[in-house]
């Protein structure tokens, strides 16, 4: 299901609902488990990755219902992911019990604010990639940790409880520090960049400048909240067109020289055009082929952060 390249332009011909590898996943969509009747719109989105929420989204009384409704989905050969309810909760051991021996791709674990909410988990569902949701106060003081903890598989950032939390508004340089110790964590712990939490609202202009202070935090994914805002999301986690050739430029111009290393930025240089490279080939991005030009691409900026 994965490994399969999800291209940003309606008129290239990929059909939408194809998968990528969760490491390189830039939209997650939340979809609502008590309301089986979105899974199959979802599926056929642009989202990267579907994942089917049986936490914040359903009420007390229908979680038995939305697990049903996961439970005949995966049976279906389906392997989404699915948000599960946070360790300590009444719901949590269920939860974990439902997806035992089921197709699903991986889970995301509400409210988690310590190592053992991922090792407890992940005792109870080996083997299965666990994006680790950070959403209070305690677990941003505890990210380093559980980001090293055995079972992250990814980190991601809870903003509207982790504001409900703190107090927080929800401007870019109010949430800077969190979103700050979201990307040294998952580096430091060797881990994908961290997703960042979603935008709420309709607002195409909204999303893509939230976006945008997504990925000047070093953010590679960002979860959604409905299909629509996936490709809005798609676009602006992936490399733009400019950077696509300033990457060619550059390795044409190093060709050029002698395909030697000329100064001490050529090897940073290298690393950033081969993973923009890589990127646009994995997402099925397409650039018009690159022509010797006099007038050179100027490099993308230092927060460019893939």
């Amino acid at each position: 299901m994965y490994d399969q390249p999800v291209t940003n332009d309606p008129d290239a011909g990929a059909d939408p609902g194809f998968r990528i590898d969760p490491v390189l996943a830039r939209s997650w969509l939340l979809v609502n488990g008590a309301q089986y009747e979105r899974f199959a719109p979802a599926a056929r989105s642009r989202a990267d990755i579907v994942v089917l929420d049986i936490e914040d989204a359903v009420a007390p009384k229908d979680k038995v219902a939305a697990r049903d409704n996961v439970t005949r989905w995966l049976a279906d050969g389906n392997s989404d992911w699915v948000r599960v309810n946070g360790f300590g909760t009444p719901w949590w051991a269920d939860d974990l019990e439902m997806l035992t021996g089921t197709s699903v791709g991986g889970i995301m674990l509400a409210m988690v604010e310590s190592v053992d909410h991922v090792t407890e988990t992940a005792k109870r569902l080996p083997n299965i990639p666990i994006v680790a949701l950070v959403e209070t106060a305690r677990g941003l003081e505890r990210i380093t940790e559980i980001a090293a903890a055995k079972g992250t598989f990814r980190l991601a950032f809870g903003i509207g409880d982790f504001r409900r939390d703190t107090g927080f508004g929800d401007n870019p340089a109010t949430l800077a520090y969190a979103r700050s110790r979201f990307t040294i964590a998952a580096k430091a712990a060797h881990l994908p960049s961290a997703i960042d939490g979603p935008t709420v609202g309709s607002s195409a202009l909204k999303l893509s400048e939230a976006t945008a202070v997504s990925a000047e935090f070093g953010m590679t994914g960002k979860i959604c909240l409905t299909p629509d805002q996936c490709p809005t999301v798609n676009e602006g986690l992936s490399p733009s067109q400019d950077e696509i050739s300033w990457a060619k430029e550059f390795f044409a111009e190093f060709q050029r020289d002698g395909g030697e290393i000329r100064n001490g930025s050529d090897l940073p240089r290298i690393a950033r055009a081969n993973k923009i490279l890589d990127l646009a080939k994995a997402y099925g991005i397409h650039e018009p082929e690159y022509t010797d030009d006099p007038d050179h691409v100027p490099a993308p900026s230092d927060t460019y952060h893939y």
